[in-house]
């Protein structure tokens, strides 16, 4: 975490874009660490939840790609977890989008929009609607301190 926050808004972006792909990491220490190291809010909210956006696309496109190929590369999220949030996304339908960023749950959620063929506006909408929200949540209960 030490490189990403020395690098100010660029491991911001980095750190934002890794933890929306499979990789198991989290952006909220970083996202933390500038801002009160100083860095101004918008600034790094508006370039987390860019980051954020753009990871959750790399999923879409690798469920646009279908699941087979996703299985054969390896991606990290397994057949049955897929499996149950294309089952999610179908009994919340799109609106479920807006919970991309929950742990757990985010990731399939948009890998699935992928394989269901999820208008593309529509679902960069409701991600960074929910994205932008949990990052405005989490700064604005840092900078109440």
């Amino acid at each position: 975490m030490e490189l990403l926050t020395s690098l100010g808004l660029t491991g911001m972006f980095a750190s934002a874009f890794l933890a929306a792909t499979i990789l198991p990491l989290g952006s909220e220490a970083v996202l933390i660490w500038l801002l009160l190291d100083g860095s101004r809010p918008l600034a790094v909210i508006a370039v987390a939840t860019l980051g954020n956006v753009l990871g959750s696309l790399v999923n879409y496109w690798m469920g646009r790609a279908g699941i087979q190929w996703i299985s054969r590369q390896g991606s990290g999220i397994s057949e049955p977890e897929l499996s149950t949030a294309l089952v999610r996304f179908r009994a919340w339908g799109s609106a479920s989008l807006v919970l991309a960023w929950v742990p757990v749950i985010g990731d399939p959620l948009t890998v699935a929009a992928g394989v269901l063929r999820v208008n593309l506006i529509l679902f960069l909408f409701l991600v960074t609607l929910g994205k932008l929200g949990r990052y405005l949540a989490v700064a604005g209960a840092v900078l109440a301190f």
